[in-house]
């Protein structure tokens, strides 16, 4: 949906000014006819048709058809900003987690090596004897 001012979408189903005509009743023929088949086939858009004639004039429906694109908004953005904290959060910690392990295995590498090298100045003082 790469308009966001429009909740519905252009297509099979009619767009937001065939429901103004349709409601408004200067929809053609052609336009009634499909919004009158849509309505039969879906519930939805039904319900849609019905809640939009409660309406009392079209600018009290636009209206809040702005409030409710604008409350979508603040839904989609307030998700969009929560999401990407956790994801900078988990980051962090899988960072820390990797380089604490990589120092852990240097370490383990280091400690082994002395071990080592001290195990082998052993031997040869032990053979002399």
């Amino acid at each position: 949906m790469s308009d966001l001012h429009h909740i519905l979408n252009e297509g099979p189903e009619p767009n937001e000014e065939a429901l103004k005509r349709y409601l408004e009743g200067t929809a053609s023929e052609e336009e009634r006819f499909a919004i009158e088949n849509n309505m039969a086939d879906e519930a939805f858009m039904n319900d849609a048709v019905e809640g939009l004639q409660n309406f009392k004039s079209p600018l009290q429906m636009q209206d809040y058809v702005n409030q409710i694109n604008k409350e979508l908004h603040k839904q989609t953005n307030k998700k969009k900003r929560r999401r990407l904290k956790r994801h900078i959060e988990d980051q962090n910690w899988t960072l820390i987690s990797v380089i604490l392990i990589i120092i852990l295995c240097i370490l383990g590498y280091f400690v082994i090596h002395l071990t080592e090298q001290q195990h082998k100045k052993e031997i040869p003082t032990e053979q002399k004897k």
